[in-house]
């Protein structure tokens, strides 16, 4: 394998990124938050196994990595969630239904309707009755086939370089999301998606102890390494302790990010911001939105891009398929050019790296998916010239690399960590920070606890790593959800201290633990000695 490898003209490594956080509210009925899970699940992970399954059935061989995160694993583990999920499916088939009889004297519309209760309708009986609830066995299927290299990230997802003057919390995210990747999948991670490809020069040192062989980077993470990569972004380099860097080329992210001119842009793709939630009358659409009258999406899209205009022509799934192909295409043949080029001045083969968020295949970009396919196969049609291979392949292929300190980066706006520390957010720090000395300070305190103060110790550790989340001052920083990120950071420094005071007083509330035990109940594994110095 490996000399074949080296006499391709290159290698292409798809590295999804599959990520949520940790949203659960057990004490509501219904909350709009969760639907992220849900839209998700429909949108990108299913579709994402059922290609899988396509590809096994036609014997196309494929080799994708993708990291799915702690908190995504969770959620898709809990049994609330899991109910939830198969509530909302029988929501919206109810909803595709009434489309049906509502879309009859219209064509057009009335296809579109038929397409999503037949869309409803399989993914139902997918969760149920194949996967039965539990996607990850599909995904660890894959994995133990040969088509997946499953990687880790951290444990809830925290931006490392705003915490890199407290070793314990960096360890501590690490560790627990490296153990809770070991619990799921019975493996251990060798590679780790660094939270929005945030890397400090010395991170690398927290990774190897936990046999963690790469991390993707941002292009100018490598550019601006401490020596000129000579192969550029075309092969990793090798942190001084053997960690290797993986970056991401830029014309195979600009190709599909882009919103001015990548592929997901094309006219005849499904436009994701023209939906039934706001296309209908309110009195009709009233029970599929929140709380009956705020206007949300539905996941019931009839349109197509088309321009940027109101006036929408209506969706044409075969048309879709057909462009995606076409891009697919595409995209190969440019990545084939790409390396006869790069080949020429190098002394081995090139690796192109092409990192993406997951749920941009499927959730934002429609047929994202038939895109995913549509390229593994033409991959497989042009296996002499090149090959699909995981960052881990390619280090069996070349082991020794460039050895060189990477640059401080991320892959946020402007490329470092303004995105997560500016005046939208920076007050956030000031606690978190503190959270974490006060935990260390429990740890010293209460060194060796059992019982109920051992659980309430560990609540408290799931309440500072909770609260380091990136998603909450990214999404205050974009003014989306602004009210609930703040809310989320708030409610998990409220607990702790809570926590904390108590265990000071000596007056732990047994029934109030319970409670929050159940609520935020990610991490059952977790010790709260993991904040300890020499842990």
């Amino acid at each position: 394998m490996i000399e074949q490898l080296k006499n391709k003209k290159g290698m292409i490594s798809l590295v999804l990124h599959a990520h949520l956080p940790f949203v659960r509210h057990p004490e509501h009925e219904r909350f709009l938050e969760e639907a992220w899970l849900f839209e998700a699940l429909s949108e990108t992970y299913l579709p994402l196994l059922r290609m899988f399954s396509r590809l096994e059935e036609d014997g196309i061989p494929a080799r994708v990595t993708i990291s799915l995160s702690p908190t995504l694993t969770h959620m898709l583990q809990d049994d609330l969630l899991q109910q939830r999920y198969v509530d909302h499916l029988a929501m919206l088939l109810e909803l595709a239904e009434k489309e049906l009889d509502f879309t009859a004297s219209n064509p057009e519309e009335h296809k579109m309707a038929q397409m999503y209760h037949e869309l409803y309708s399989l993914t139902l009986r997918e969760y149920e009755d194949v996967y039965e609830r539990n996607i990850l066995k599909k995904f660890k299927y894959f994995q133990e086939h040969g088509y997946l290299e499953i990687i880790t990230t951290c444990a809830t997802h925290s931006f490392l370089p705003h915490y890199q003057n407290l070793p314990e919390m960096i360890r501590a995210q690490i560790l627990t999301g490296v153990e809770s990747h070991d619990r799921v999948f019975s493996s251990q991670p060798k590679g780790i998606w660094l939270p929005e490809c945030g890397y400090f020069p010395g991170v690398e040192e927290y990774l190897k102890p936990f046999g963690i062989e790469y991390f993707m980077s941002s292009a100018h993470g490598l550019l601006y390494s401490e020596d000129r990569p000579v192969n550029g972004l075309y092969s990793p380099v090798s942190c001084p302790n053997g960690v290797h860097a993986f970056a991401r080329d830029r014309a195979s992210s600009r190709a599909v990010w882009s919103a001015t001119d990548g592929y997901p842009g094309d006219p005849v793709y499904r436009d994701f911001y023209r939906d039934l939630g706001f296309d209908r009358p309110l009195d009709y659409i009233g029970p599929y939105i929140n709380c009956g009258v705020n206007r949300v999406n539905t996941g019931l899209k009839y349109f197509a891009i088309t321009d940027k205009s109101d006036n929408k022509l209506i969706y044409n799934p075969a048309a879709a398929a057909a462009k995606a192909k076409e891009h697919a295409a595409l995209f190969l043949d440019n990545r084939i050019k790409q390396c006869e080029t790069l080949g020429q001045y190098m002394d081995r083969t090139p690796i192109i790296p092409c990192p993406y968020d997951a749920e941009l295949f499927g959730h934002w970009w429609f047929e994202g998916p038939l895109f995913l396919e549509a390229l593994i196969r033409k991959v497989h049609e042009k296996s002499d010239e090149i090959a699909l291979v995981t960052p881990s392949d390619y280090l069996k292929v070349y082991p020794q690399n460039q050895v060189t300190k990477p640059a401080f980066s991320s892959w946020g706006d402007k490329g470092y960590g303004q995105v997560w520390l500016d005046g939208a957010n920076d007050w956030i720090y000031r606690h978190t920070h503190k959270l974490i000395e006060r935990m260390q300070e429990l740890v010293e305190r209460f060194p060796d606890e059992k019982g109920l103060k051992e659980r309430t110790l560990n609540q408290a550790a799931r309440e500072v790593l909770l609260s380091q989340a990136s998603d909450w001052p990214f999404i205050m920083k974009a003014g989306t959800t602004v009210p609930y990120a703040r809310k989320r950071i708030k409610t998990h420094i409220h607990n702790f201290n809570y926590i904390y005071d108590s265990l000071s007083r000596n007056t732990i509330k047994t029934e109030w633990l319970t409670k929050l035990e159940k609520k935020d109940n990610i991490f059952p594994f977790l010790d709260y000695r993991v904040f300890r110095k020499d842990y």
